[in-house]
């Protein structure tokens, strides 16, 4: 079984994946070209490719528009305990969580900025019942939804689809986020996303699309060129209590969004992932503002440049694209 190890440095947890072990030599193979047609596992008519089905969008005449199936090679397994435990100075435990595999859409070659709207509301639909089925397991404490699109951003399948991925911690990029947004809030008894709303509101430059319920923005320290947030303006902070409603139009921003990036970047590779409130804090902070300091939101990030020495060395990042450049493209791309 696979092993989550923290880092008693930086705090970090680390899945040792020896489900996935490779030896020196494997690094140096080509990567394989995605399937496709017949050889596609996420196609219609090849599901006894994959692991069996954990829900689908079925449709009237018995098809699906959205399938969720477990992950042929996952990080971490379903079956288990936790068993934590010390090595010396050292914290680990039991690669335990799930890794679900979200395919976006019957069609093989369509991304979801190519999608309308119905279909991609149908896709977060998917998203919000399968972090809440995984939420009532009192082993996982995160559940991550995150697409990555493209070769160059990770993708392994050439089909469109997404990933869900249940772990017993929050990660670390998270944990950071909730602290700031917690010690905002014990200052000004505000949260800290709806402020940044509120501001990039009214000054606009940074905005790319506003609805009556989400907000599309370049945020004001963009990491990467062209990097792109979208969150509702009322305060939420788990992205499952989002009402149907909001969701056709989140649906409706996201599909303009990625079809805006396509056109402006000429479909870039792509990452998206969404946070969200966490499950359930661990048992040392039973008191807390979570739902009145966290604001959930997607973080869209087109893969143009790459992370090197010097952002690993540092955490800093280096983005030759000021964002209110990069919004201010993209709405002009917007339809």
């Amino acid at each position: 079984m696979n092993d989550l190890r923290k880092d008693p440095i930086t705090s970090r947890w680390v899945i040792i994946a020896t489900d996935r072990l490779l030896r020196p030599q494997e690094f140096e193979k080509p990567k394989p070209k995605p399937a496709t047609g017949s050889t596609c596992p996420l196609c219609p008519g090849n599901e006894s490719m994959t692991p069996p089905e954990i829900w689908r969008w079925k449709n009237p005449d018995g098809t699906w528009s959205v399938r969720v199936i477990p992950n042929k090679f996952p990080v971490l397994h379903v079956e288990g305990d936790l068993q934590r435990r010390g090595e010396g100075i050292f914290d680990h435990m039991s690669g335990i969580g799930a890794h679900e595999v979200i395919v976006d859409s019957p069609a093989h070659d369509i991304e979801i900025g190519k999608m309308d709207g119905e279909q991609t509301f149908r896709l977060l639909t998917a998203y919000q019942i399968r972090l809440s089925d995984l939420k009532k397991d009192e082993r996982l404490r995160y559940g991550l939804i995150f697409k990555n699109y493209g070769l160059e951003a990770g993708a392994s399948l050439g089909h469109p689809h997404s990933q869900l991925i249940a772990m017993p911690i929050i990660p670390k990029y998270v944990k950071e986020e909730l602290f700031n947004c917690h010690e905002y809030y014990n200052l000004k008894e505000r949260c800290l996303f709806c402020d940044i709303i509120n501001e990039e509101i009214e000054k606009t430059k940074r905005i790319i699309s506003e609805t009556e319920y989400h907000v599309a923005l370049t945020p004001y320290a963009s990491r990467f060129p062209f990097e792109v947030w979208i969150l509702p303006k009322k305060h939420q902070a788990c992205f499952t209590c989002t009402e149907d409603k909001e969701l056709r139009s989140l649906g409706i921003l996201v599909h303009h969004v990625l079809d805006a990036l396509s056109r402006t970047l000429s479909y870039p590779p792509y990452n998206y992932v969404i946070h969200t409130r966490p499950f359930r804090l661990s048992t040392r902070h039973v008191e807390t503002t979570l739902d009145y300091d966290y604001h959930w939101h997607i973080e869209i990030i087109p893969r143009l440049t790459k992370i090197a020495g010097f952002e690993w060395g540092t955490g800093f990042y280096i983005n030759p694209t000021p964002p209110e450049d990069a919004a201010k493209a993209l709405r002009e791309a917007m339809v």
